[in-house]
């Protein structure tokens, strides 16, 4: 089967037989999900970040202005979020013991792009709205002369498990390779 023949059949067969044919097929789309997914959780994990880093810079500068010690504790919040994108390089690890086995990853492939990208969604959102409360109680911290820290991390921890449960739930949904003889 050529491009052209398939430029002829769109349908997802004829894409299929394509990629089967043409060897892309064994692995192509499980590495889709892989990049997708640690990608999309960095990108969360480095918003998140930069939400929170923005309040601490800003809230540092308060403080140095009022001749204040600068507070290490919004080190802590800030730097939270960067744990999804490590989940998210658990489940690819996993993947990629997958995509080893190209004609077990063929089979699965639509499942590990949905893997990737279902994990790459949960990181990405996870780590943002992580790093938007980090912000928020950076802010919060620097107002109230740093009153209400545990609060704080519970409310962080609470999203934070939203990251845990994709990583988990996800990793149990990557099929098992089959025992080799």
């Amino acid at each position: 089967m050529t491009a052209l023949t398939l430029i002829g059949d769109v349908s997802t067969n004829g894409i299929m037989n394509f990629l089967a044919q043409s060897g892309l097929g064994s692995s192509f789309f499980g590495q889709i999900g892989v990049v997708l997914m640690l990608g999309m959780a960095a990108f969360g994990s480095s918003v998140g970040i930069g939400a929170a880093g923005q309040s601490a810079a800003g809230a540092w500068g308060k403080e140095g202005k009022a001749g204040k010690t600068l507070s290490f504790t919004y080190i802590i919040l800030l730097g939270m979020p960067i744990s999804q994108t490590l989940y998210a390089m658990i489940v690819m690890n996993k993947i990629g013991d997958v995509l080893g086995n190209p004609t077990f990853a063929a089979a699965n492939a639509g499942l590990l792009l949905g893997i990737g990208i279902a994990t790459g969604l949960g990181e990405m959102l996870s780590a943002w709205m992580q790093g938007l409360i980090g912000a928020a109680g950076i802010r919060s911290l620097s107002e109230s002369e740093g009153k209400g820290f545990a609060f704080l991390l519970i409310a962080m921890g609470i999203v934070e498990t939203v990251g845990i449960f994709t990583m988990v739930f996800l990793l149990g949904m990557i099929p098992a390779l089959p025992a080799t003889p």
